[in-house]
């Protein structure tokens, strides 16, 4: 059903039914989103979206029929940019998949939004921030796995290096909502992006906290 009504806006559809070919089909398509079953004959859906999550910055959008809000917590803990409840209507389905793209600049055709200006890929200490590939790489090439949001945040830092961002605006630009004070998840989220970029040390370098303010991208940034 869902196939079928994807198929109708025009979107190009692989299916994949274990893991070994969902990452066959990653490596033989250029992938824009995958939605993931949760419920699967031999895998554990939340275990296969983290494996995707270490090796690709695809956005995936979770289907499954547990509608507790902690499953919903637990989803997007394992990297999921959405979730849908079943049973679900095609047209709620297809919506939510073309907001996803649209935060991705991705159109329904496959094509990358292009920006006036914009670089492809930024440089910081020894790291590369590939915004077209949607990757985080050491100059070795060695790939660091980053989560969907993790990924936008340092993309929205690399972007604007220098800028403080106050957590308010952090919330608004990555979650769509305004930033409560009891609300610990904006600072939850950059202590794990930290622990992927940060250098060995007591004190952050990169990403600084700014007291009673929110958070500033210290590192220099460079067209790599």
């Amino acid at each position: 059903m869902l196939r079928e009504a994807l198929e109708a806006e025009n979107f190009a559809v692989f299916e994949a039914s274990d893991k070994s070919s969902v990452f066959d089909c990653l490596d033989e398509h250029e992938i824009h989103l995958i939605t993931l079953d949760l419920k699967l004959d031999h895998e554990d859906g939340l275990v296969l979206a983290l494996e995707i999550r270490a090796k690709r910055n695809v956005p995936i959008v979770m289907i499954t029929g547990r509608g507790e809000a902690i499953d919903r917590v637990v989803g997007l803990e394992h990297g999921a940019d959405d979730y849908i409840v079943k049973p679900f209507h095609p047209r709620e389905a297809i919506l939510r998949i073309r907001n996803v793209l649209q935060r991705y600049g991705v159109e329904v055709g496959g094509r990358h939004v292009a920006e006036a200006g914009r670089k492809a890929r930024y440089g910081f200490d020894d790291r590369v921030l590939d915004a077209t590939r949607r990757e985080l790489r050491t100059v070795e090439g060695e790939t660091i796995g980053l989560t969907a949001l993790e990924f936008r945040l340092l993309e929205m830092f690399v972007k604007h290096p220098g800028r403080v961002f106050s957590r308010d605006e952090i919330s608004r630009l990555l979650i769509g909502r305004n930033w409560s004070p009891l609300d610990r998840s904006i600072d939850g989220h950059i202590a794990r992006l930290r622990r992927k970029i940060e250098p060995p040390g007591d004190e952050p370098t990169v990403i600084k906290s700014v007291r009673n303010v929110g958070y500033v991208f210290a590192s220099g940034v460079s067209e790599a």
